[in-house]
């Protein structure tokens, strides 16, 4: 798995002026401003299968890996 990222900025937040975005940082809450996503590579879930299951909330999942390499996830 991978460390912890921060998504980079979107193209409207980037053309955003320097004030207003200190302003905007400045009025989110401290936890929200601080929120990073976790990314996890496919590879490290599928280990060289194209199918696993995931169990969540007492429920197992399947999920696997297309011949067009897309993701579908079934209960």
């Amino acid at each position: 798995m991978r460390e912890r990222h921060r998504l980079p900025p979107s193209r409207d937040d980037r053309t955003v002026a320097a004030d207003d975005t200190d302003h905007a940082r400045l009025s989110q809450p401290a936890a929200l401003a601080q929120r990073v996503q976790r990314i996890v590579e496919s590879r490290d879930l599928f280990r060289g299968e194209s199918e696993i299951l995931i169990s969540h909330d007492g429920a197992i999942y399947r999920m696997k890996i297309t011949r067009q390499g897309k993701l579908i996830l079934n209960k």
